[in-house]
């Protein structure tokens, strides 16, 4: 029999930066500094077809318009174009594996095969409801478990004499009452 071998896949993943406040960016810099805020992209990072993906469902949102994978694809080569910007990441494949990443942090849904952004709601609606409610919790509550396993595993004398006083203390308390 093969020795078991953990996969380190996480359960959940969130990515937070912090940048200076938004003030007089373009639009497009406006998408990109949020895609860089929650993770979706990473500083330094040229591949960066997520921005207009972002971008092109933003505008959709604003006519409560959802589109399907190719419909996308073609405006965001289309926003490219305008940009300036190399049509790099704009295959059907990469399109279809950013709108993945886009429902996996709640932001676009899919909808009888056609994307639009969550609910049609504005993205602060979304990342409140699912992210600052569900998911930053779940996470932090997980962090906070292997904190408290690593203490235990690697405490001083000084802590285990402390924590044995403690659990003394609590069973004392639960036998009174």
């Amino acid at each position: 029999m093969k020795p078991k071998i953990s996969i380190d896949t996480p359960i959940s993943e969130l990515t937070v930066r912090r940048y200076e406040k938004p003030y007089n960016l373009s639009r497009r810099e406006l998408v990109r500094k949020l895609c860089l805020s929650i993770g979706i992209l990473q500083p330094g990072d040229s591949r960066d077809v997520i921005v207009d993906l972002l971008y092109v469902m933003l505008e959709a949102k604003m006519e409560s318009k959802v589109l399907s994978s190719e419909e996308i694809t073609r405006l965001v080569i289309e926003l490219r174009k305008a940009e300036s910007l190399e049509l790099n990441g704009v295959a059907g494949s990469n399109i279809r594996r950013q709108l993945k990443r886009l429902r996996e942090v709640h932001i676009v849904e899919k909808v009888k095969n056609n994307y639009r952004i969550t609910e049609f709601l504005g993205l602060k609606a979304n990342f409140d409801e699912k992210i600052m409610k569900y998911m930053l919790p779940s996470i932090l509550e997980r962090v906070r478990e292997y904190f408290d396993k690593v203490d235990e595993v690697f405490a001083n004398k000084n802590e285990i004499k402390s924590m044995n006083a403690n659990i003394e203390k609590n069973s004392s308390n639960v036998i009174k009452a």
